[in-house]
């Protein structure tokens, strides 16, 4: 048997209903606006940068001197200690003296007998000089006494050079050093016997304090920089003003700085590269010859340099350096730029911005160019160059 009708189930439900189509047709709730992300800049302006340049290069010593036998002998003695320091003069081999000895005596000898017959021509030319003027000999027999005298005489210089020539080769078989320097191995030991003809190289004495520096620039490097100096983009104090710096080996700085003595004007064809060369203080013997170096040299001072912090250049998928700026509109451009070196911790800007940029180095992360952002002056941390100026 069915139920009898309900009016207060039909309303409630009505009701219900009612409810349910208001609240889908009523308004959804608005999202949220969109910020302007905030980026940090900085305000691209010329400042004064030094212009340094990196090259590689050989220390060589100062002064070289290879000790070479000028005579010939047995060798006595070494006075030296391989490796350690000599003064100009000090002797470092001796040879047998023995046979200059003997050389020297019998020069000496030879003069002697020489001047002994020079006094006799001389007296007796004398002689024959007041017979002639009487009359007493032959104008003949004088002229043959004047031509002994002066034949006698030519012996006597000749005996003088003879002993000169063996005082010479006896002073000789003691080797000196001829600089102050560090001397290095020897090629010889008491007993061998050296030859003044074979030109054998006994030890070698450099000096090493100081020490030249050669270094190689290409030649195009030069022309670069003296192109920049004409167009009055480089300002120079002179070449004895350049300032150099050196990194050995491991990476260090060298602590002393060094002096540009010149540069070549021969372009190695082979190379196409110049000769630069420098001296360094070198008290501790740091530095020795044949060590490969880099130095620095100041060039000159760029008066009007673009410099943007490291921080703000990215580089693209080929390589190139890039830099995101905000222009007038405040919308995120991206510019390609060509850069020339680092100066503390800044890039050296060729070309890509101009002065009054506003350069992005904070905040890149969360833009894109095209997007508008909202500026800030970047509060960027002193590097060491800044703080000293």
């Amino acid at each position: 048997m069915p139920k009898p009708f309900n009016p207060l189930s039909l309303r409630l439900i009505s009701a219900l209903a009612a409810i349910s189509f208001v609240a889908a047709c009523g308004d959804k709730p608005a999202a949220p606006p969109q910020q302007t992300p905030e980026v940090g800049v900085v305000t691209v302006k010329p400042t004064s940068v030094p212009v340094v340049v990196e090259l590689p290069g050989r220390v060589s010593a100062f002064l070289v001197a290879q000790i070479i036998s000028r005579v010939d002998g047995i060798v006595l003695k070494r006075d030296f200690v391989e490796g350690s320091e000599v003064k100009a003069g000090q002797r470092l081999y001796q040879i047998d003296p023995a046979p200059y000895i003997a050389t020297l005596n019998s020069a000496k000898a030879t003069l002697a007998k020489a001047q002994a017959t020079l006094v006799s021509a001389h007296a007796e030319a004398e002689r024959y000089k007041v017979l002639v003027a009487a009359n007493a000999i032959s104008k003949q027999d004088y002229d043959n006494a004047v031509a002994t005298e002066g034949s006698d005489a030519a012996d006597v210089a000749s005996g003088k050079a003879a002993v000169d020539t063996a005082q010479i080769n006896l002073g000789y078989t003691s080797i000196v050093a001829p600089i102050t320097g560090r001397i290095g191995k020897s090629a010889v030991t008491p007993g061998a016997y050296v030859q003044a003809s074979a030109a054998t190289v006994l030890s070698t004495v450099q000096q090493l304090d100081p020490v030249y520096v050669d270094l190689t620039q290409s030649s195009l490097a030069g022309l670069k920089l003296r192109r920049d100096i004409q167009e009055g983009r480089l300002s120079v104090g002179g070449p004895n003003a350049a300032k150099v710096k050196l990194i050995l080996e491991d990476g260090r700085a060298y602590d002393l700085p060094g002096k540009l003595e010149f540069s070549d004007i021969t372009v190695d064809q082979t190379t196409g590269s110049v000769t630069v060369r420098a001296t360094f203080p070198n008290p501790q013997r740091i530095l020795l010859p044949g060590m490969f170096v880099r130095a620095q040299i100041e060039e000159g001072v760029n008066e009007k340099a673009i410099v943007v912090p490291q921080v703000g250049v990215t580089h693209d998928q080929k390589g190139n350096p890039t830099a995101m700026v905000v222009d007038a509109d405040g919308k995120v451009a991206l510019r390609q730029l060509v850069t020339s070196g680092t100066e503390g911790s800044n890039w050296i800007v060729e070309s890509g911005l101009n002065e009054g940029d506003r350069v992005i180095v904070q905040g890149t992360s969360k833009v894109n160019p095209g997007m508008a952002v909202k500026t800030v002056e970047a509060q960027m941390p002193a590097t060491p160059a800044s703080a000293a100026q």
